[in-house]
């Protein structure tokens, strides 16, 4: 079985669903981290955003990395930091130590995505390739739409430390079942490692989640929140003046050369810009402001995830009738729709009402999971399909951890901190409002950028 394509499917299926899962177990466990942990609504916030944050940082640089010294060494080095993480998480007594823990296990969540991506895209071609990434995307779909139902049980069952240790164990198992059979690739002629690119993107971004995460409680004109926004704006600038001079960059500026590639990142980013959030904040929202139970918050986001688990496969199927850039755009304009629709939402609100909105921004995000990372990664040289893996998931968690962030300083600043009314209601729809505008921008955005001839070029390389 060592080397068998069966094995490194399901080696990469296992990690890719505890990945989700211990980002939306952790939003539903939130309150009651709070409660035991007696933390604050910033602190609390980087149980979510510490992990995001670094699992976003850390993309571009795993994945080049994985491309230099080899794709099963980084996945298994990233499952061995994630179980670590998430053990570890399971035990922690106070909240910094937790809140260091989840950026820890984003490290590793960030090295073992972005090698499984590309241990996907090196074992399987053609036809065979549109599958395993359409089971990838059923995969991750599968972990939104359940991950908070699981999150649900285990904290009703064991407390909410089990949210963090269970899917550590499941990565562990991983580790030591399956990673000693998987097949070693990496690039003919390594480089080294791009440790000034990596330094500068990784302190931007946690410098600008930082500002967002803090700007409610320290207040917006606050000399530390100010300096945070500046020097994130300088160390990005320096970032792109690093790549750009480097030989081996870890941020390969020239595949910003391919406006199909910078179309499909901007609408993966935009598409969980807006899925995430709602993740992460509904589940409050509908036990706080509704009056559901736990249980039934979590059953209602399954209308809003339970698309993610069959339309990725219908997604790599329309695009043997219609180009898989179309379906792209699409997908960004139904989520748009949805977001629009979901500002029907109140403190009357009931499953009924959030079933039509929920469920129509699932169906964007369905149809695009999977579909996208195909795109993507085919629209790039073989030799760097990690570093292209990374830089499309980066796009992804850099918007959805800043996401987070930006909708919850206008939520806490709206209801005082509290999460709740007066001001949730308000605040929330603003926040729909503003999503469904972005959407919007972003899919015509994409149409302009992805509309060229097609020429069978790699530039516009099928998928299905």
């Amino acid at each position: 079985m060592r080397n068998h394509p069966a094995v490194v499917l399901v080696a990469v299926l296992l990690s890719t669903l505890v990945l989700p899962i211990s980002l939306t177990g952790a939003s539903v466990a939130l309150p009651d981290i709070g409660r035991d942990l007696d933390a604050g609504l910033a602190a609390v916030q980087w149980v979510v955003n510490g992990y995001n944050a670094t699992f976003a940082s850390f993309m571009l640089a795993s994945g080049a990395l994985a491309d230099l010294f080899g794709r099963r060494r980084v996945f298994a080095i990233g499952l061995v930091v994630f179980t670590a993480g998430g053990l570890l998480a399971s035990v922690a007594g106070d909240i910094l130590l937790l809140d260091l823990a989840r950026a820890l296990a984003g490290v590793g969540a960030a090295a073992a995505a972005t090698s499984a991506s590309a241990l996907l895209a090196g074992t399987f071609h053609g036809r065979a390739r549109a599958r395993a990434f359409g089971a990838f995307g059923t995969t991750i779909g599968a972990g939104l739409a359940f991950g908070p139902s699981i999150a649900g049980l285990l904290i009703e069952v064991f407390g909410w430390r089990a949210v963090f240790a269970v899917p550590a164990l499941v990565a562990g198992a991983v580790l030591v079942i399956l990673v000693p059979l998987l097949p070693e690739s990496r690039q003919p002629h390594p480089g080294r490692v791009d440790w000034p690119g990596t330094v500068t993107f990784t302190a931007a971004l946690l410098l600008l989640i930082f500002g967002f995460v803090q700007g409610p409680e320290y207040g917006w004109a606050a000399p530390v929140i100010v300096a945070a926004f500046a020097a994130a704006a300088a160390l990005l600038v320096a970032f792109v003046r690093v790549e750009r001079r480097r030989a081996e960059p870890m941020f390969d500026l020239s595949l910003l050369a391919s406006r199909r590639f910078v179309g499909i990142c901007l609408a993966a980013a935009t598409i969980v810009a807006v899925l995430v959030p709602l993740l992460v904040y509904l589940p409050s929202y509908l036990t706080t402001v509704v009056g559901l139970s736990p249980g039934a918050a979590g059953a209602t986001l399954i209308l809003l995830t339970a698309p993610t688990l069959v339309l990725p496969l219908l997604g790599g199927a329309l695009t043997r009738l219609v180009p898989a850039t179309s379906v792209t755009v699409v997908s960004v304009l139904v989520v748009a729709a949805g977001a629009a629709w979901a500002t029907v939402l109140g403190p009357d609100a009931d499953t009924v009402r959030l079933a039509g909105p929920l469920l129509t921004i699932g169906v964007g995000v369905g149809l695009s999971i999977g579909l996208l990372d195909a795109i993507a990664i085919g629209s790039v040289p073989p030799a760097r399909a990690a570093t292209g893996a990374g830089m499309i998931n980066t796009a992804r968690l850099a918007s959805e951890t800043v996401a987070i962030a930006v909708v919850g300083a206008v939520l806490a600043s709206t209801t005082a901190g509290r999460l709740a009314d007066p001001g949730f209601t308000g605040g929330l729809r603003t926040v729909l409002w503003t999503m469904a505008a972005a959407a919007l921008a972003a899919a015509v955005a994409t149409a302009v950028l992805v509309r060229r001839a097609r020429t069978g070029a790699r530039e516009d390389l099928p998928v299905g």
